[in-house]
């Protein structure tokens, strides 16, 4: 991975080289200027893909010999000889823990190490965090407009940019919040759990139950096979009584379809209720081949939607199934989930709130993936030390200023328990006790300061990679799972 970079970084390395500058001690920082989403905090995502890079950062015989085609003939061949040798075994890398809260400017990345190897991680972290963390706090902003009962289940594969932007979206929505994936891939190389429904071109492949193969199913306590066609007809009739609705009009391709599902996941039978008509079609058809299910033992796991008014129809669908509950005395029917799709955004979900719907399950796809309200997070990586002396970038844009010397951050609870400030101290500054005063600078106000006294102090950053090695690892559904507890 040690080629992920842009093409000045390996210029500048070569400078320093050539300087007798390359094994000066630097640090760097990693953060975002801006709020994202209109100012909103963000969880910090990526480390992990980060640290992986830094254990294997090398340049290999390939990759020396492109970077002679690259840089100019002028450079000197002791320079590539130099890269050969390169690793990242000086390099120290503190930062947040994945799924942590950061703030605009304050720092959750920090890299020490020889100056040259600093300065050529910059690319290769800022891709592998500024999407990464873009991505969790966008599936973290869906969790909470979702509220904490709602499944939510990431299914942007087709609408990724790419393969590799749809492994990215299916692990870090996790990370920020998500339950599922469609991504099977994902779900083998991160352990995510996957789900799925069904398709709508699997309904459209039927046309009638002359196509049902096989067509009998033993009933789950065991005995003689039963031809479920055409007991799923028969309570196709009776469902239709209830509903008041004609059975012509239901479509016998749809029924066929379900049917054909039912036999072939009895355990596991959901309908895709919107293929023709949901009142007049979908619903009926569904609610006969679950009662036909039900009679032989099984349990229908749910219906899902995927157009019209979601919320609306949630309503009726939860009447229907509470109706057929009673009336024909199957009580778990009535709590069957619903899951909806459908270019699900921020809007559908705020609208699924005041409307008061009856969803228990939301695939969330392009908006998710793509994050078209916030396209970057434009995390910059900035050089504040070299050989212990502070660096600072002054520029004609106030906002690209930089915070000079290599920092400590630290998070300061009240007497409640809750954060109300993140604090930013240089290293060699004694670190803040709980009780004390602290005369605080806030960022954006110069000149101007504020008296704080923390009930509780934590120090936010960790070592994370030292001398060539990860020096803490967390496999992602421990993770998810402590992340899941901070939350509650």
């Amino acid at each position: 991975m040690a080629p992920l970079a842009d093409l000045y970084q390996l210029t500048a390395a070569y400078g320093q080289w050539r300087a007798g500058r390359a094994a000066l001690p630097a640090a760097a920082e990693l953060f975002f200027r801006r709020g994202p989403f209109g100012g909103a905090p963000a969880l910090a995502a990526g480390l992990a893909q980060g640290l992986r890079c830094l254990r294997a950062f090398r340049f290999s015989a390939a990759d020396v010999a492109y970077l002679r085609s690259v840089l100019p003939s002028t450079t000197e061949d002791a320079f590539f000889d130099y890269l050969a040798t390169l690793d990242a075994s000086e390099v120290t890398v503190s930062a947040v823990p994945e799924g942590s809260v950061v703030f605009a400017r304050v720092p959750f990345l920090q890299v020490k190490g020889p100056l040259l190897v600093v300065q050529l991680l910059e690319t290769t972290l800022l891709c592998l965090v500024n999407y990464a963390s873009l991505v969790a706090t966008n599936a973290a902003r869906f969790r909470l407009l979702a509220g904490p009962d709602v499944k939510l289940m990431e299914i942007g594969l087709r609408r990724a940019q790419g393969p590799d932007g749809a492994l990215s979206a299916s692990k870090y929505s996790y990370i920020g919040g998500f339950d599922y994936t469609s991504n099977i891939l994902a779900g083998k190389l991160y352990g995510i759990p996957v789900r799925g429904t069904v398709a709508h071109s699997f309904i459209m492949s039927f046309s009638s139950l002359e196509e049902v193969q096989p067509r009998e199913l033993a009933p789950l306590a065991g005995g003689q096979p039963v031809d479920l066609p055409t007991l799923a007809e028969s309570w196709l009739g009776r469902v239709c009584d209830l509903l008041q609705t004609p059975p012509q009009k239901a479509n016998r391709g749809e029924l066929a379809a379900f049917v054909s599902y039912a036999i072939t996941f009895p355990r596991d039978f959901q309908g895709l209720l919107d293929t023709y008509c949901v009142r007049r079609s979908g619903l009926p058809n569904f609610c006969a081949v679950a009662l036909a299910l039900q009679q032989l033992g099984y349990r229908a796991i749910g219906v899902r939607l995927d157009s019209g008014d979601l919320a609306q129809q949630s309503k009726e669908i939860r009447q229907v199934l509470r109706a057929c509950g009673a009336h024909f005395q199957v009580p778990w029917f009535e709590t069957i989930p619903i899951a909806v799709s459908n270019d699900i955004s921020e809007q559908s979900l705020e609208e699924f709130q005041r409307e008061g719907s009856e969803i228990d399950m939301i695939g969330v796809g392009t908006n998710l993936v793509t994050c078209p309200l916030q396209p970057s997070l434009g995390c910059v990586y900035k050089l504040v030390e070299v050989n212990g002396s502070p660096c600072l970038k002054l520029t004609e844009d106030e906002e690209k200023m930089t915070i000079p010397g290599t920092k400590t951050i630290y998070r300061l609870y009240d007497a409640a328990g809750h954060p109300f400030m993140d604090l930013m101290a240089l290293e060699e500054e004694p670190s803040p006790s709980a009780g004390q005063e602290l005369v605080v600078h806030v960022l954006g106000q110069f000149g101007e300061t504020s008296k704080v006294v923390p009930t509780t102090v934590e120090t936010l950053h960790r070592t994370y990679f030292r001398d060539g090695q990860v020096a803490v690892t967390e496999k992602l559904h421990h993770l998810l799972t402590k992340l899941r507890q901070a939350r509650q």
